[in-house]
């Protein structure tokens, strides 16, 4: 017994240095700085201010549907931001638009997404988060929202710090997506190596000493949070293609049965996924036969959901609402994943 536990952990340790190897230096340092510079040069009180009872329907819901790329929240800090915009005034319909969209569409799990999951998922989870998003909070908006109740506009603080912000982001991802599109090491490093120095250079010109300290202690904070994590679930995930029976996985959710995707949605929305922890687990079970379809399922409802978010939910909203949002990210996860898994694939 001993020795078929140390026989595992072998096998756990051989995808974490797998992982290592393929994509850490092209993929996750890059997409650190990136969501560093989100997290800490954009204003998210420049982006929340949409939410406001002043602002238009189609504004509020537009930018909470896309803000999460901005705002760079995973599943934990997505929850006291949806209570600060929603106890600040924010329509219910706006409100639960953000929350679910917002972790989503997180930068660095989309990023992830398409490295490890393939593009065709990657862009699949931010373009069908962004529609679903907006749908969760019309229905909302339309059972609970009451037009005789008083809003508050939504107090902001300070404005834009730069509008630099917008070129380093650009060229952050430029540096991101090249070794995507330049497979060969040495049109890559020719092309990469240059941006690098650009943005290094424009980075110390455009902002200042505060600045690029915040940028770097936000990008320190986000590896500290998430690397061990991480690096845990793809242990874990390793371990789990040794002993899960594929038959099992093609069984329940590898076919493009209905029951299939209700229950991938289920099973993601009842689970915890630390942020990009979701991304090694689900390429685990595809590696064992899972189909695309059900993935995108789990990789909808899992950010959106977790039995320590879903108390904190109904707290905020009440149970009813909390239930109500519940329900419909569960339902809209599996309906998406079955509609990806048969007109797409």
């Amino acid at each position: 017994m001993a020795s078929y536990i140390i026989d595992l952990a072998y096998i756990g340790i051989a995808s974490v240095k797998e992982y290592l190897a393929l994509h850490v230096l092209l993929c996750l340092i890059p997409a650190f700085f990136l969501a560093g510079a989100i997290a800490s040069l954009f204003s998210k009180e420049s982006v929340l201010k949409f939410f406001g009872a002043d602002a238009p329907k189609y504004v509020s819901y537009s930018v909470a549907a896309v803000s999460g790329c901005l705002l760079a929240v995973c599943s934990c800090t997505v929850l006291p931001l949806f209570a600060g915009i929603y106890k600040r005034g924010a329509g219910i319909g706006p409100a639960t638009t953000f929350l679910f969209s917002a972790p989503a569409i997180n930068v660095l799990a989309i990023v992830y997404t398409a490295k490890i999951l393939g593009y065709d998922l990657g862009i699949a989870r931010a373009v069908i988060a962004i529609l679903l998003s907006i749908s969760i909070g019309l229905v909302m908006s339309f059972i609970y929202e009451r037009k005789d109740i008083e809003k508050k506009g939504i107090k902001t603080f300070g404005d834009d710090k730069h509008a630099h912000t917008v070129w380093l982001f650009l060229l952050l991802l430029a540096i991101l997506v090249t070794p995507e599109i330049l497979t060969s090491w040495t049109p890559m490093l020719a092309v990469e190596i240059p941006l690098i120095l650009v943005t290094i250079y424009v980075s110390l010109k455009w902002f200042d000493r505060d600045e690029l300290e915040s940028w770097m202690g936000e990008t320190w904070f986000l590896v500290k949070q998430i690397t061990p994590l991480l690096l845990l679930g793809v242990f874990f995930a390793g371990i789990i293609v040794e002993l899960l029976p594929a038959e099992y996985v093609v069984k329940y959710v590898g076919g493009s049965t209905v029951t299939s995707y209700i229950i991938a949605s289920v099973a993601a929305a009842l689970m915890y996924f630390s942020t990009l922890t979701e991304v090694p687990i689900i390429s685990a079970l595809t590696v064992l036969g899972m189909g695309k379809g059900p993935a995108l399922s789990m990789l909808l409802a899992g950010p959106a959901l977790s039995l320590p978010n879903m108390i904190v939910i109904n707290r905020i909203m009440g149970f009813k609402k909390g239930m109500t949002y519940i329900a419909l990210v569960v339902v809209v996860a599996a309906v998406a994943g079955y509609a990806f898994g048969m007109y797409f694939i």
